[in-house]
């Protein structure tokens, strides 16, 4: 299937101007759950409901309006939010250069692949993904996209630019009193080097089990309820450890047997040495 541009406008840095097209780079895989009404299971509506007139409306009634201090509902028009004053709804401003170190990943947020909208873009936007690349920089810039305005990273990948919206400072959480919660705890340094033994021996990932888990155990589910067979049980929860280097041993002996199924452990990796 073609993909859809969600967005067009310009990438301007300096007074480059590059004409694109945004697509959404993720999608999501899952069983839907409907709402239902649990006596006789059938669908819940929600309906458009006037409250006004007491009656409900067709989509083709229903506009936008924003809540006025005074408690009254102003309506804008289509025409109006056309004319809002925002130089980013239209363009991807980049305002710097930065390390991608310096972006907290918890303020990443959603993904767009940037592609060129013109012939004329093809040669500024070869460009800027060349000398990211080269330079191992990410653009910070600042972009409107479905009625709000973002921060947003544009980076090279897999030869486009990808663009990655950011959630602003005052939409991230302080963690408050749950630092309290991680009490400072001595750490012996036989610990600390069974440990890295273990991170060591599980360096790697294999992406053969990158798959939702959750919807693949709820199409499970759907099809035992729906056959009328009993549900399997889920697996039981991990216990904590009590012994904290004994755990830490066997997980080290459990994951150098699944990678190096003839070696065995070694007398100082025993020990945590």
């Amino acid at each position: 299937m073609r993909a859809t541009a969600t967005w067009s406008g310009t990438i301007s840095f300096g007074i480059v101007a590059i004409p694109v097209q945004l697509y959404a780079a993720t999608e999501e895989h899952t069983v839907r759950l409907h709402e239902i009404h649990t006596a006789d299971g059938s669908r819940v509506q929600h309906r458009r409901f006037c409250t006004a007139e007491g009656r409900e409306i067709s989509y083709s009634e229903v506009g936008r309006g924003v809540a006025l201090p005074d408690g009254r509902m102003l309506p804008l028009s289509e025409d109006d939010l056309a004319r809002l004053p925002l130089p980013t709804k239209c363009t991807i401003t980049v305002v710097g250069f930065i390390d991608p170190k310096g972006v907290i990943p918890i303020s990443y947020d959603r993904p767009y692949y940037v592609a060129p909208a013109a012939p004329l873009a093809e040669r500024p936007y070869a460009l800027l993904v060349e000398v990211l690349s080269r330079t191992g920089l990410v653009a910070m810039a600042k972009v409107a996209i479905r009625s709000r305005e973002r921060k947003a990273v544009l980076r090279p990948y897999r030869g486009l630019l990808l663009l990655q919206t950011l959630r602003w400072s005052d939409e991230i959480r302080d963690p408050g009193d749950l630092a309290h919660l991680v009490p400072a705890v001595p750490l012996s340094d036989r610990e600390r080097r069974l440990a890295e033994v273990l991170v060591q021996e599980m360096i790697g990932v294999d992406d053969s089990v990158d798959h939702d888990g959750y919807a693949h155990a709820l199409e499970q589910l759907v099809d035992a309820v729906a056959s009328g067979d009993e549900p399997a049980e889920p697996p039981p929860q991990p216990e904590p450890a009590v012994d904290l280097m004994t755990a830490l041993q066997q997980s080290v002996d459990e994951a150098r047997a699944a990678r190096h199924p003839t070696k065995r452990p070694s007398k100082a990796d025993r020990q945590g040495k």
